[in-house]
Formats: structure tokens, sequence, C-alpha cells
């Protein structure tokens, strides 16, 4: 009930209704990846998974920010089921630790970027999302475009202000044979840059 109620509230808060280019329900265990901006990020996502499909994805995050109080850890642990990530660590050790959850059959949330941009500009992406594909090569590879959360909870502060974001999911892309770690982040960042694209197209059209 906690975890719908907060789902709810945080589709209310940004107000993006999201837009699909590969099927929303699936038994498929999956890898979001997307653009950061905001703390909003991992939960606007989530929260526009299918109930089913949400139940059994976990985000990624950094443990030193979701332990910080006690209603985030309860958030973290009872609610989202977040993998909680040691940055001072970070490496192979995280690797594992996302790639069990993904052999456990959970899918995941993460942000190649690694920090959060300015909403306007897509970072280069780290080397884990290429380590985790081929880790766990059977998960599907999501891309996911977050526009304006960066507006609706702003880096340094608390309280979320109600603005129109956009939210589309993309279609997978998956580890070619023999593919070298360059390749596949390059083609992941242009997935994600696309899909902001594609949607301008689709409103210039309508």
């Amino acid at each position: 009930m906690v975890a719908g109620l907060i789902a709810g509230f945080a589709r209310l808060m940004s107000g993006a209704v999201a837009t699909w280019h590969v099927q929303p329900h699936s038994d498929r265990v999956r890898i979001y990846f997307a653009n950061h901006s905001s703390h909003a990020d991992f939960a606007t996502i989530w929260a526009a998974l299918p109930a089913d499909v949400r139940a059994r994805t976990r985000p990624v995050a950094a443990a030193d920010y979701w332990q910080r109080s006690r209603l985030r850890r309860y958030l973290a642990a009872e609610v989202f089921r977040a993998v909680l990530i040691d940055r001072a660590g970070g490496g192979p050790a995280a690797t594992e630790q996302m790639a069990a959850a993904l052999r456990a059959g959970h899918s995941l949330i993460i942000f190649p970027e690694g920090t959060r941009g300015d909403g306007r500009v897509i970072a280069p992406f780290r080397s884990g999302l290429y380590h985790l594909a081929v880790a766990v090569p059977e998960a599907e590879l999501i891309p996911v475009r977050l526009v304006n959360l960066n507006r609706v909870l702003p880096k340094g502060e608390a309280i979320p202000v109600p603005v129109i974001a956009r939210l589309t999911f993309g279609a997978p892309i998956g580890l070619e044979e023999g593919e070298s770690k360059e390749s596949l982040l390059a083609r992941a960042h242009a997935a994600v840059v696309a899909l902001d694209e594609r949607a301008k197209a689709d409103r210039d059209m309508s």
C-alpha cells in the first residue's frame, strides 16, 4: 500500500506521462538506464512502471545519501528495495552486487553518468553499464530519457516542485558478440539522446 501511494505521489509531482517504445509488461530481467539530473529521477521511472513490473524492479542508489536519516533508510529498504552502492568502493564489488540482484530475478534502474547533470547535456556513460551487461548478458538494456526532472527536485533542494516532465522508454539494446566497452557505451548514450529527439519529432507532427 505504501509503495502504491508513493508511486502515485511521484506521478503527481512530476506530471510525467510515460511514452513506451517497448512493451511495458515483460517477464524478462531488465536494466533501465537513464540520464540523471535529480533525486526524483529513479522514483519517476519506478512509479511509471506497471505495478507487477515495479514490484520486482529495484533502483540502484548511493548508500551515503539514502542512509542519512531514518526516513530515507525506511524508504530505501522497505518501499523502493533499493540496491545501495558504496560510492567510495565501487568497481567490481558494486558490479557483483547489482549482478546478484539481476540473477535473483530483479530488474534494475541505473544512471550510467554516475552523477547528476544539469538536465540539458547528457555526460558520457561510465563503464558500469558495460560490466553489468557482460556479467548478466540475458538482461535487456532499456534506454530511458527524462526531461525536466531537474526542475521537479533541483540539486540541493529537498521539497519537490510540481512541473510537467517527460519520460520515454526506448526499445531494448543488447551487448553484441565481441563488442567493446567503448562501442556499447556509445550506443547506449546515443539511444538515450535519440529518445528526446524522437519525442520532439512526434510533437512537431501532432
